[in-house]
């Protein structure tokens, strides 16, 4: 990517919004309440002609991340799409220099929380995450505990490899082509989603590719001014096009899908127990529990003592693993 090109022209497909408020989401509110957090749909959006996406603006931004290393990560392109995330070679580059980089290699360069760099992006957050919460009134009733967003840039030619990500999302191709190949959640194994929530910590969670059913799989070819609503936990794997690509997501957690989470942590120390616990939903109230004795044993570190708590408690409720 050119950082001192002053001009570009964007293939946007709709109206430009002027400002990071007149940015919107198509959403299709029936669309939205049927699928939402449960299966992925597509949507179209107004975000493509936005002068904080044209490339000069893209390296100012690069360049304020540069004493956050926290909050970038830069990666080559997987061989394949069920390659071990963090098996593909990573780092090596500060984002201005991957950017500058672009097109003489395949890499993948993940800018998080820029509305924490930028207050242009910190505007357009808010302003779609309002527009959500318009179409969904349960969220005005839930705490938010994390809102952030990310833009990602990629090398013509890559692949992200399979993974989940432990939060909802809304992703919105700016530039570029990418093939989004998206599983509903409940294609993760709970044994998957217990061996990512024990650890804890935001981060993303491993899928065994080749377990996954593929009748089952949606493929969006996304383009300027398309974009997609992502579950949480649903297996995900991106190829790019022939062009390099730029796209923006926001994502979020609420309360309660963190004390799910909680819930399958603490499922984890039942099954290296020996129980067999049983799936979140099943008994709400003794997911209640669980998901309380995991809050309670933050650093994870302490799962094991507060798993000799829960067997004291779990047999004297006679609960037998459930």
């Amino acid at each position: 990517m050119d950082c001192d090109k002053t001009s570009v022209s964007t293939d946007h497909g709709g109206p430009v919004p002027s400002t990071r408020t007149d940015a919107r989401l198509g959403l299709d509110p029936n669309v939205l309440n049927r699928c939402f957090d449960h299966e992925p749909f597509g949507f179209s959006h107004e975000l493509s002609g936005l002068d904080i996406f044209k490339p000069e603006s893209l390296c100012r931004l690069a360049e304020k991340f540069a004493r956050s290393p926290r909050d970038y990560f830069i990666a080559g392109s997987a061989s394949s799409a069920g390659t071990k995330f963090y098996s593909v070679p990573n780092g090596g580059f500060k984002p201005r220099e991957a950017l500058e980089n672009l097109d003489k290699g395949h890499y993948r360069i993940l800018l998080k929380r820029p509305e924490n760099h930028d207050s242009d992006f910190r505007d357009l957050l808010e302003t779609l995450f309002k527009q959500l919460a318009a179409l969904r009134p349960d969220l005005h009733r839930e705490r938010i505990p994390r809102l952030e967003a990310a833009v990602l840039i990629s090398s013509i030619a890559t692949t992200t490899p399979i993974h989940f990500d432990p939060e909802v999302g809304f992703f919105s191709q700016i530039e570029g082509e990418k093939f989004y190949h998206v599983y509903p959640p409940d294609c993760a194994s709970e044994t998957e989603l217990e061996q990512f929530y024990i650890r804890g910590r935001v981060d993303i969670g491993n899928v065994d590719f080749s377990r996954l059913d593929l009748a089952r799989e949606f493929v969006f070819k996304l383009g300027p001014g398309k974009g997609l609503h992502q579950p949480q936990n649903a297996p995900h794997w991106v190829q790019t096009g022939k062009s390099r690509s730029v796209s923006y997501t926001f994502v979020f957690q609420t309360d309660a899908s963190r004390s799910l989470g909680r819930t399958r942590g603490f499922n984890y120390c039942l099954r290296r127990a020996g129980f067999r616990p049983r799936h979140p939903g099943v008994h709400p109230k003794v997911d209640a529990f669980k998901a309380g004795a995991m809050h309670a044993a933050v650093p994870i570190q302490f799962a094991g003592k507060i798993w000799n708590k829960a067997q004291r408690v779990l047999t004297s409720r006679r609960l037998s693993g459930n």
